[in-house]
């Protein structure tokens, strides 16, 4: 009769799958970031690649760049596309953008810029409205198109606060001379910057209004730019046709708004009684 021998004893473990997917992300950004060092990348060539695509051509120059005025104040950076040329000629980068949440009201997205070299990384986030003027809610597919720009613009923010702009800078002011073309006269680039805007609902009038002009003679060069760089804000989302040239009146404050000493009961506090007395 042949001894019996013990079953061995096994232990199972059980792992997560988020547990798993953490581990492996975390073995992912390990190498690239070992990667990253042994190749680490040359700015002379990164910028002289980043100029390349972004001044190829007219229509990729006009692109890479925004303009809009708030309050008085001229406000221009480089555009969602000037970043997507960034992001890809950069090198050893990560660079992301997710929905992380929607109330029925607003939309927020995150973008993350993980700079692979340096291991620095950003975070953004950027909030969008899905309602209408009249507060309904926007479609199921207006609601995805409303969400990819907030995440363009996430991804833009978040790679700008880890790309130096002190560097992009002569790179935007390039593509701004290339946008406005060799052959292409000043009176042919206002009319077809005045024709575009009429086709997205804005007269002349208002047009000239935002400008600060009367008449279409009046339009230089650097607004024929500024149009160019508020049609891209437009167009990636950054501002609103609605918001830029038929912005809402202010609502004046009511007396009780006015009014310091009131408390969130319309009530002033009873300090202030005391003090009357």
């Amino acid at each position: 009769m042949q001894p019996q021998v013990p079953e061995p004893q096994v232990e199972i473990l059980q792992v997560s799958s988020a547990d798993s997917l953490a581990a492996l992300n975390r073995s992912e950004i390990d190498v690239q970031i070992n990667t990253a060092k042994a190749y680490p990348r040359n700015i002379a060539n990164v910028l002289n690649n980043i100029e390349t695509l972004a001044t190829m051509d007219e229509e990729t120059a006009s692109s890479c760049f925004y303009m809009l005025r708030r309050q008085g104040k001229l406000i221009e950076g480089p555009s969602v596309r000037m970043a997507e040329i960034i992001a890809s000629s950069w090198g050893n980068i990560r660079v992301q953008a997710r929905i992380i949440g929607n109330d029925g009201k607003f939309i927020t997205a995150q973008g993350v810029c993980h700079d692979l070299e340096s291991n620095y990384a950003v975070s953004a986030e950027v909030k969008r409205r899905i309602t209408d003027k009249y507060g309904k809610t926007y479609s199921d597919d207006m609601q995805v198109v409303t969400g990819n720009a907030a995440c363009a613009i996430a991804m833009r923010n978040a790679l700008f606060k880890v790309v130096p702009m002190a560097l992009i800078k002569k790179v935007v002011n390039k593509a701004k001379k290339v946008s406005l073309g060799e052959a292409t006269s000043l009176e042919e680039s206002r009319g077809k910057m005045v024709d575009y805007f009429q086709k997205i609902g804005v007269d002349q009038q208002h047009l000239f209004d935002y400008l600060g002009v009367k008449k279409i003679e009046e339009v230089n060069i650097d607004m024929v730019v500024e149009l160019r760089g508020l049609a891209n804000a437009i167009k990636e989302g950054t501002t609103t046709v609605s918001e830029t040239f038929f912005p809402k009146p202010p609502v004046e404050a009511t007396k009780a708004e006015g009014n310091p000493q009131k408390d969130l009961f319309g009530e002033e506090s009873k300090k202030d009684e005391k003090a009357k007395k």
